[in-house]
Parts: C-alpha cells; sequence; structure tokens
C-alpha cells in the first residue's frame, strides 16, 4: 500500500525517516490505511496528523468523532511496531472481544504487530474505523430531523 497522503510536516517525515527502513514501509502502510479508512468512514472528515510523545497521530480535529490513532516502531522492542489508542477509552477492549484471535494486544492501549506479522488489514480497517468515530453520536441527525419537523 503506497501513502496517498504526502507528509506535510517536515518534524512528521523526520520521524518516519528515523524509523528502520522495513519498518518504516509498515508504518507508512499503516498511515495509508488509517487515512483511507476516514475517507471512507462518514462523519470523520479531514485527519489532522501531528506527533504526539513523539509519534504520528491521527484526529478528527475537524468534525472532533474519533479518538486519537498514533502509529510507532519503539527500539526498546525492535522486531514490532504497533497502532496505539487512548488507553482511556474501551476500543481495545471491543477489539479483544471482537476479534480475539487477529491481534496481539498490549494493555487496553494498542495492537501489536511483530515485524513478519502478516496484518489482518480488513479487521484492522474496522478498529481503525471504530477509533475514528469513537465519538460521534449516531442519532444525532435524526433527533435533529424529528426536532425539525415540529
Amino acid at each position: 500500500m503506497q501513502p496517498m497522503h504526502p507528509i506535510k510536516q517536515p518534524d512528521i517525515a523526520a520521524v518516519f525517516a528515523s524509523y528502520p527502513e522495513g519498518m518504516r514501509g509498515k508504518l507508512l502502510d499503516l498511515r495509508a490505511l488509517i487515512f483511507d479508512v476516514a475517507a471512507q468512514t462518514t462523519g470523520v472528515g479531514v485527519l489532522e496528523e501531528s506527533l504526539k510523545w513523539g509519534e504520528p497521530a491521527y484526529i478528527t480535529a475537524a468534525s472532533k468523532s474519533g479518538s486519537t490513532i498514533r502509529i510507532a516502531w519503539k527500539q526498546a522492542k525492535p522486531t514490532q511496531y504497533g497502532v496505539y489508542f487512548n488507553c482511556q477509552t474501551t476500543l481495545v477492549d471491543s477489539f479483544k472481544t471482537m476479534f480475539p484471535t487477529e491481534f496481539k494486544c498490549e494493555g487496553n492501549r494498542a495492537l501489536v504487530f511483530a515485524e513478519h506479522d502478516k496484518v489482518p488489514v480488513e479487521v484492522l480497517r474496522i478498529c481503525v474505523a471504530m477509533a475514528l468515530t469513537y465519538h460521534a453520536k449516531p442519532h444525532a441527525n435524526a433527533r435533529q430531523k424529528f426536532a425539525n419537523a415540529d
């Protein structure tokens, strides 16, 4: 998967450039997946890309529909990389329940992959969509229509 969204901020590009070559491609694939899911998920809107704790982070700043997603490789565990979620949410617990064998989880904050793992892309897309809509109010439009009918 090739990134369709160029990295615009030099500091973010520098973080990706600092990753080992093999891991860099995997993380760029995760980045592309996040942008792709955001574009295909109703109500998410434009993603804001920034650094949080020195790691690439993605948030639905305009719509405020989601919870921050981070992606990272950490030198302390050089053969793995992951997708990180806010540990104050129920996201990772939900992923564990819905997909008990598809992921290795790190507590209630991350889905981690070994460098040679085959990432379950379609299932990961569901998880990313859930994070990007975590704060969405699915019935808000219906309530608004009902209120306007009076």
